[in-house]
């Protein structure tokens, strides 16, 4: 299991990478967080801190709450009680008070489900990222064009950037909008399940370019996931909601753990440490979980070659 990251990125001592430079860090604290849908409660006064260069992963069922929470940060839910703030000490400000121009040049949302812009090219759709910076009816800098480059290279969307989106795979639309919020180029980036939709391989390389913007650039990371093992995988610390309460906060190895995610899912779990990468294992334990174990294929004896024998 990879260790809790201390490290802090220091944003003006060293540029960033394929010519990109360096964001500049930031954070996100939101106090006693009171959200509700009409008038049924959705969260009851939970607080979350995003600190720079580090991944904090909200986990929990459906209807726990956790992406209700996380668009409340992006000023896109309504917040009944409580305030968020940017930054800290003498820099912190108010999110309420910041327009939505200011507010985007230092905070970018990856929403869960985007459209697929019909007559736009992927390159024009990154584009979109650089909204927050571009004056009216202006072309793009240079600035904003290297910010493209990078994003599109990062997310391997760089290949297809004269294609019309609406040609796409869903799995590879989702890339172009990850590439879109990169090109963005802020220091607080919120994320709402970035790997739904995409294959194995994207998955896990999604998930590597996250760990990136918080490890190479120092981005505060706010990030959604379903899958309890890729969270356990990218994630600095982890807060696990229930009926929106923080049920467990810490780090993957603190929160994850068979008594906690039995009692939040409702149903039987097994936590192991693989001895051979040092990760979490999480086995949840249905009623044909020992079939599984039965039913499995020995690593000398190939299917095919057992039915061709």
């Amino acid at each position: 299991m990879p260790q809790p990251r201390s490290e802090r990125f220091d944003a003006s001592a060293t540029g960033g990478t394929s010519g990109m430079g360096p964001l500049e860090a930031s954070a996100m604290t939101g106090h006693h967080l009171e959200l509700s849908y009409g008038k049924d409660p959705v969260i009851h006064g939970v607080s979350i801190s995003l600190e720079p260069g580090r991944v904090t992963a909200l986990v929990g069922p459906n209807g726990s709450g956790k992406s209700t929470l996380l668009r409340s940060l992006a000023k896109l839910h309504p917040i009944n009680n409580g305030h968020v703030v940017l930054g800290a000490g003498e820099n912190e400000r108010a999110a309420s008070l910041l327009s939505a121009r200011d507010f985007a040049r230092e905070v970018t949302l990856f929403a869960q489900s985007r459209p697929a812009p019909q007559g736009l090219t992927v390159r024009e759709v990154v584009a979109f990222g650089r909204h927050p910076y571009r004056r009216r009816f202006a072309g793009l800098s240079a600035d904003d064009r290297t910010a493209i480059d990078h994003a599109m290279h990062s997310t391997g969307v760089a290949d297809m950037g004269e294609r019309a989106v609406g040609e796409l795979s869903g799995g590879e639309v989702q890339r172009v909008w990850l590439a879109a919020c990169i090109a963005q180029g802020t220091g607080v980036v919120l994320l709402d399940e970035p790997t739904n939709h995409l294959d194995l391989r994207y998955q896990v390389e999604s998930l590597d370019l996250v760990r990136d913007l918080a490890d190479e650039h120092g981005v505060a990371v706010g990030i959604v996931l379903h899958d309890l093992d890729h969270a356990a995988y990218i994630a600095d610390t982890l807060l696990l909601l229930s009926a929106g309460h923080i049920h467990a906060a810490g780090t993957p190895i603190e929160v994850l753990t068979s008594a906690n995610i039995s009692e939040v899912y409702e149903i039987p779990v097994e936590v192991t440490v693989d001895l051979r990468t040092n990760r979490l294992r999480i086995d949840p334990v249905g009623r044909h979980s020992a079939r599984a174990g039965a039913t499995s294929v020995p690593s000398t004896q190939h299917p095919a070659r057992k039915a061709n024998s």
